[in-house]
């Protein structure tokens, strides 16, 4: 396939790029003018119209991008898109002035869910979060992380996990898994913390291992929830099982979940609404990425993550959805972006590559994904046409994307 006439090819990073820190996020290198050319699902070559080859400018099958942009797909490394239903129910308590805490107390929240996915087959919840990705990948999404959680029981959580290893199986895009077992205390389990601890060490993740359900271990690090403490044992026993971290972080509270992540080498600490200056610290010093996720600020009135902060002390930032039933329903990353201009006063060109190639560095997928290089996946959108880079962010709520390609073919 040959793409011709790109008003402008974006992202055109050196392939060695493979993540971008601090005020290296603004640099975004744009080509006007330009071609590219998909061959056995990578992109084998781009460049220049004016330098276009003889030998390919006649390809029967060429699509003319004329006044159209081509992006990397978004690479959104945190999701909860297996989940039995939604929650609008929560959301009606939400309007009527209660608090995330006080729809938990009134059996809402994540028990919420876990009590719904019990009753679901995994053949249930495998067709309703194909769905979810269907439409994901329809909104520019070529590569996606999908977390458990749900589950709370062995057999709940394996069935999740299982779903996750069929989507990979059926859809054409790259995901990554992640037990996210410690995402809450069941009811059973609220007074005997240990109890419920020894469950996930010694009997889900030897049998999520046996069937090589995930590539991820997370925890929700948080008051309430998970303390440092107990975070770290799930961790240490699930380094046996060759799990990397990713930790839900100081999204209620500065919770020290970033510097327990950082400590055991997290690919990612996710959310970080609530930071200070030990964080923005501990961040600057490591190559764990901070993963913003302004929807979920957006739907829960809580702060927004102080994303200029963690720039300006030399972080990796990058951006994800957080798509699940309680508390970000949407997995539209174009929304993601614009919110993170929006709110987290990120300019265009450090949302969108805080969305691609750094979305995909966490996930470590940034030596295929995130970025138009030679050799890479070709995983990538055509926008209707636009004004400007700026205008995609800008036109906020409203889809630019006119056509999608996953591994060098049209989806859709």
């Amino acid at each position: 396939m040959l793409i011709t006439n790109i008003k402008a090819l974006v992202g055109a990073h050196p392939k060695t790029q493979l993540s971008l820190r601090g005020s290296e996020l603004a640099q975004l290198p744009v080509l006007e003018n330009a071609w590219l050319l998909l061959q056995d699902g990578l992109i084998k070559d781009f460049g220049l119209m004016s330098d276009i080859p003889s030998q390919i400018s006649n390809l029967k099958f060429q699509i003319s991008a004329k006044g159209k942009y081509v992006f990397p797909s978004w690479c959104d490394s945190h999701s909860h898109i297996v989940f039995a239903a939604p929650r609008e129910e929560e959301f009606v308590m939400k309007i009527a002035g209660k608090t995330y805490e006080e729809i938990a107390a009134a059996g809402g929240g994540i028990l919420n869910s876990a009590n719904k996915l019990t009753q679901a087959t995994e053949d249930e919840l495998f067709e309703r979060a194909s769905q979810r990705l269907h439409d994901m990948i329809l909104q520019g999404t070529g590569a996606l992380e999908i977390k458990s959680g749900y589950g709370l029981t062995v057999a709940s959580e394996l069935k999740m996990l299982r779903v996750i290893k069929r989507l990979k199986a059926k859809f054409p895009i790259p995901i990554k898994a992640t037990l996210l077992a410690a995402h809450a205390y069941p009811a059973a389990y609220k007074e005997n913390h240990q109890a419920y601890i020894h469950l996930i060490t010694q009997e889900m993740l030897p049998a999520v291992a046996e069937e090589n359900l995930a590539d991820y271990v997370d925890v929700f690090c948080e008051n309430g929830f998970f303390s440092v403490d107990e975070t770290e044992q799930i961790l240490v026993a699930a380094a046996k099982y060759g799990l990397k971290p990713k930790i839900h972080a100081n999204q209620l509270s500065v919770s020290g979940g970033v510097q327990i992540g950082v400590k055991h080498n997290a690919v990612s600490v996710d959310h970080l609404e609530e930071i200070d200056e030990h964080v923005l610290t501990t961040l600057a010093q490591s190559e764990t990425i901070a993963t913003l996720l302004p929807s979920c600020s957006f739907y829960l009135g809580i702060p927004f993550a102080n994303a200029r902060g963690l720039i300006n002390h030399n972080a990796i930032v990058a951006l994800a959805s957080d798509y699940n039933p309680g508390s970000t329903p949407s997995g539209n990353m174009n929304f993601v972006v614009s919110l993170a201009c929006i709110k987290l006063k990120m300019m265009p060109q450090e949302a969108i590559n805080a969305a691609t190639l750094n979305g995909a560095a966490a996930m470590e997928l940034s030596h295929q994904m995130g970025s138009i290089a030679i050799g890479k996946k070709a995983n990538l959108f055509i926008t209707k046409p636009m004004p400007s880079l700026a205008f995609l962010p800008y036109s906020f709520g409203q889809s630019q994307i006119e056509t999608v390609i996953l591994n060098g073919q049209i989806y859709g």
